[in-house]
């Protein structure tokens, strides 16, 4: 099955995931985290699924892991 992380359905709370932060949109630079929660409402989105991580940072979800 292949994942994409631009589809809502395909990402879950505890699944290891490399983000985005705003702050890094710039560079690309991702960051390695486990979801915690989706925070993005609709079923797809073309930058990828927003989350927050087990940490508290939030991102769009870039790969998974």
């Amino acid at each position: 099955m292949i994942r994409d992380h631009r589809e809502r359905d395909d990402i879950n709370p505890g699944i290891k995931v490399k983000v985005v932060l705003k702050k890094d949109q710039r560079s690309g630079k991702l960051t390695l985290g486990v979801v915690k929660k989706l925070l993005t409402s609709s079923k797809y989105h073309p930058r990828g699924i927003k989350v927050m991580l087990e940490d508290g940072q939030v991102g769009r979800v870039q790969e998974f892991v």
